[in-house]
């Protein structure tokens, strides 16, 4: 393994499981074939895959080297460090993290075995039954600016009747919705779940009032073994003109971004 790869380990921070969506069946694949296409271009490309194992604790990085001619098998890298092969090996199931034209690629490997391949080390598996294919979106999504972060104010209905308003991150934004993490305890939304009065402040933008509903939901395990909930939004019904001003918004975001790695501010 290389020294490249080594150093890229922290652009892997999170792994991403996807617990429940309104649309589940549309961000899995199921046709043999398609598993197949998608797996021999990752291979072909060389993409980098994070695999994640024992609850999240453990994880090494990897690519795919081989997918057998007949769809059975496929055989991925040996990470760089002994140990985690080792881990690896006992764990009962693999998480593999990976990208694919900028589209999120996740699936499950299971009855892992280490073989010689091409003279090397190298570990050996079933391919996976289904895979995870996060789809384009209509809209782009911008990742929130650490340095400036976004907070999203959600009214929560309460059984005596009343809301509490719970303040939580912005993860992502897009013209059409918003990844939030909820960081307070003892708070779940569940997967069609629609909030009135949201208020999204977008700095030196202003402030736009909407209805989110929950389209998905994602667990994160961040490296350190924390876990926590990322909720995919929808806005609902949101006007033209609370559109184009988050659109302004990351127009502003992105040319700040990339005024700062040239150098300009």
């Amino acid at each position: 393994m290389t020294d490249q790869r080594d150093s890229r380990q922290e652009e892997e921070p999170l792994k991403f499981e996807l617990i429940q969506a309104d649309d589940y069946g549309k961000y899995l694949l199921h046709s043999r074939t398609e598993i197949l296409f998608l797996l021999r271009a990752l291979q072909e490309k060389g993409a980098l895959i994070t695999v994640y194992f024992n609850q999240g604790t453990d994880f090494l990085l990897t690519s795919i080297v081989s997918v057998a001619a007949d769809g059975s098998r496929m055989v991925l890298d040996y990470g760089s460090s002994k140990e985690m092969n080792h881990r690896a090996l006992a764990a009962d199931r693999l998480v593999c993290i990976t990208s694919h034209d900028k589209v999120k690629v996740q699936f499950i490997l299971r009855g892992v075995e280490k073989i010689q391949f091409q003279g090397r080390d190298a570990f050996c598996a079933k391919v996976p039954d289904t895979v995870l294919r996060l789809q384009r979106r209509e809209y782009y999504r911008l990742t929130a600016p650490v340095a400036r972060p976004l907070k999203c104010f959600i009214p929560v209905p309460q059984p005596d009747g009343g809301r509490t308003v719970i303040e939580a991150n912005v993860l992502d934004i897009s013209g059409g919705g918003v990844a939030v993490m909820v960081p307070q305890p003892g708070i779940e939304f569940e997967v069609d779940s629609t909030f009135t009065d949201c208020r999204l402040e977008l700095p030196e933008m202003g402030t736009l009032t909407t209805t989110l509903r929950v389209r998905n939901l994602f667990e994160i395990t961040l490296r350190n073994g924390t876990r926590s909930k990322r909720y995919g939004c929808q806005f609902i019904d949101l006007p033209g003109a609370m559109v184009n001003l988050i659109q302004r918004y990351i127009i502003k975001v992105e040319r700040e971004r990339k005024a700062r790695e040239s150098g300009l501010i």
